[in-house]
């Protein structure tokens, strides 16, 4: 079936599951992944400290977090501590090595944005994000 036949929620599927994955191949290449990158910029805003707010913000339930993190910890890229004020919550934090990947992968994650709106203008990249946005506001019930 030609691409311009198929539904459009079938389209813009497919076209998500290539994306994430020329994405993680992308970040891959400079040792990380979507996965890592998204805890790693989640710490690095300052904003989600502990295990349930990093959760939240990746978009992940807490036993996925706590696998990704226990990686994280393993190869020296983050911290957990129990808060001294409540022992069930643990704060996360970078460590220099953390730190260092982040700015790579950050760096990575531009370049990816980059080569994704070649051949765009300002008005067309603009277009697309409030097409996109539509078709979320559309897929909801009503």
């Amino acid at each position: 079936m030609a691409a311009a036949d198929l539904p459009i929620g079938l389209l813009v599927a497919r076209t998500a599951k290539e994306l994430d994955r020329a994405f993680d191949d992308h970040l891959a290449a400079v040792g990380g992944s979507k996965a890592t990158w998204l805890v790693l910029s989640s710490l690095k805003t300052g904003e989600h400290r502990t295990q349930g707010e990093l959760a939240d913000a990746v978009g992940v339930r807490q036993p996925t977090l706590t696998h990704h993190l226990d990686g994280l910890v393993r190869a020296g890229l983050v911290t957990r501590e129990r808060d001294p004020g409540n022992r069930r919550v643990q704060r996360v934090t970078l460590t220099d090595s953390g730190e260092a990947l982040f700015l790579r992968l950050r760096r990575s994650a531009a370049a990816f944005d980059g080569r994704l709106k070649a051949g765009l203008d300002e008005d067309e990249v603009a277009e697309l994000r409030r097409l996109l946005a539509q078709l979320v506001e559309n897929s909801q019930p009503d």
